[in-house]
């Protein structure tokens, strides 16, 4: 699914609509694909009972026009809520007519009863900036206020379409995108006001768009997968080296392993600081071990940097970072991994942090690298604020990526892939991921792919996709609030039959 600002759909829509369509008739493709979506999600809820359509004067308003109409076709008692004037623009002027003709209730928001089971908002669309004023802001608030199941078409009315920014809008429980998504679907805050999201294809054909962010789809994912031979051999799905854990965190090394080897690789060897052996043989019983040299911060220390280095020899990935610590000896280590690995290397969490300290290393490295910022971090590499990398995530991976020739993973909702040309954004996880172990569980997968000989760019989309999925299936059976790595962990193992 592309994701486009609005001047990019709005050049998608004037092709379609100088070679295919006209203007009218893609405004009741969309009123009636809509309704669809509608009635699909919600419609035993709103069966017999009141339902407003929330419409503007401009083009969404023509959407809001044919959706209110369709829904008394269908039995529904529908009203248009004019919120400023009647339309004068002829696509949803022409729909408005019909829709009153048709004996389709229409009503001003001063003289509006807020009562109803549900309302579809029709009011901005694409061309919303800035800050709402009267009366939109006031409509704003009725909607958020009113207790009623809330739709959003193409998007949620306030929100900035191009960067997602919001100073008071609709908030949805579901958003339906026309045609494709825009970047308030992926970018806070406004992706916190889309509710679910779903998308309705209106036949705009590919010719009249250009190249855009996609998002992550399963079919990408599953074509990134090889069938497994019958005649094979644990060789034959990678060998993994974890360079991970420390004294305090010695679950990070657990984690990461764990998520390795439920995504397939065929050989793992763990190396961490000796005191940790304990934990991790405790809890892991699969993997190779390789317990090094510790500092008094029971850290790794310089002294395992010859073991390490001949480890990497074996090794067809890496994950670094995950529980590590940062302190002198880390950050010469991680410095040194980065420049003399042949194997792509993934880095987490404190090797990021490591690395930020001297980030013209990536320039050295031999092989692919991959990093898995949060906002935090990320802010770290680029010497900015978590806000500023916020309210521009997509470009500040990008850019990031394009400048040290690394994949940036840029967690967060709706997390953000980039080698610094192509740029995949996730649609799947939820707000009960964010919970300490989780990014060590993508670290471990992301390098088990990787392992297992899918490029690094695909093992890094892939990987991202697989466990935004496993976290809303944990989600789903226990709670965003109650699940927990451990869980999404079980889980992962027979999630992965999806993708064989």
């Amino acid at each position: 699914m592309r994701i486009l600002t609005a001047d990019e759909i709005r050049k998608a829509e004037e092709k379609a609509i100088k070679k295919y369509f006209s203007e009218a008739e893609l405004m009741n493709r969309a009123g009636k694909k809509c309704v669809d979506k509608i009635v699909k999600f919600y419609g035993r809820e709103i069966d017999g009972k009141r339902i407003l359509v929330f419409c503007g004067n401009g083009k969404n308003a023509g959407d809001g026009f044919v959706i209110a109409k369709r829904l008394c076709q269908f039995g529904n008692n529908a009203e248009i809520v004019l919120c400023d004037k009647e339309p004068t623009l002829p696509a949803p002027k022409k729909y408005f007519d019909e829709a009153v003709e048709s004996g389709v209730k229409v009503i001003s928001f001063t003289d509006c009863d807020m009562d109803c089971a549900l309302i579809v908002d029709c009011i901005f669309g694409i061309g919303f900036h800035g800050e709402p004023k009267e009366p939109f802001h006031s409509v704003f608030n009725a909607i958020n206020e009113s207790g009623a199941i809330v739709v959003s078409v193409d998007t949620p009315s306030g929100t900035d379409a191009s960067d997602g920014s919001v100073t008071n809008a609709v908030r949805a429980n579901l958003t339906i995108a026309i045609s494709t998504y825009k970047y308030c679907h992926v970018l806070p805050p406004a992706n916190e006001y889309c509710g679910k999201m779903t998308a309705v294809n209106i036949g705009i054909p590919n010719d009249c768009y250009s190249e855009s962010a996609l998002t992550i789809t399963k079919a990408y994912v599953k074509n990134a997968f090889e069938k497994r031979r019958l005649n094979s051999n644990k060789g034959d799905f990678g060998k993994q080296l974890n360079i991970c854990g420390s004294y305090k965190m010695p679950g990070a090394s657990v984690i990461s392993a764990k998520a390795a080897l439920k995504t397939g690789v065929g050989l793992l060897k763990c190396a961490f600081p000796k005191s940790i052996y304990g934990v991790l043989t405790a809890h892991l019983t699969q993997p190779i071990f390789a317990p090094l040299s510790e500092n008094e911060n029971k850290t790794l220390s310089m002294g395992a940097l010859t073991a390490i280095l001949d480890e990497m020899k074996w090794a067809d990935s890496i994950a670094v970072g995950c529980g590590m610590g940062v302190n002198e000896d880390t950050q010469l280590l991680i410095h040194q991994i980065v420049k003399e690995s042949e194997a792509p290397v993934v880095i987490d969490a404190d090797g990021i942090n490591s690395v930020s300290v001297n980030i013209d290393v990536l320039k050295d490295s031999k092989a692919p690298v991959v990093l898995t910022p949060h906002p935090g971090e990320m802010a770290r590499l680029i010497g900015r604020d978590v806000a500023f990398v916020q309210k521009n995530r997509i470009k500040c991976a990008a850019s990031f990526a394009k400048e040290y020739g690394c994949i940036v993973v840029l967690k967060g909702a709706n997390t953000v892939v980039t080698d610094g040309v192509n740029v995949l954004v996730n649609t799947t996880g939820n707000a009960g991921m964010a919970m300490g172990g989780t990014g060590d569980m993508l670290t471990g997968m992301i390098a088990s792919f990787i392992a297992q000989g899918m490029a690094p760019f695909n093992a890094a989309v892939s990987a991202v996709y697989i466990h935004g999925l496993c976290g809303d299936i944990a989600a789903r059976e226990l709670s965003q609030r109650g699940m927990t790595v451990d869980d999404m962990l079980e889980l992962l193992g027979a999630l992965m039959t999806e993708f064989e």
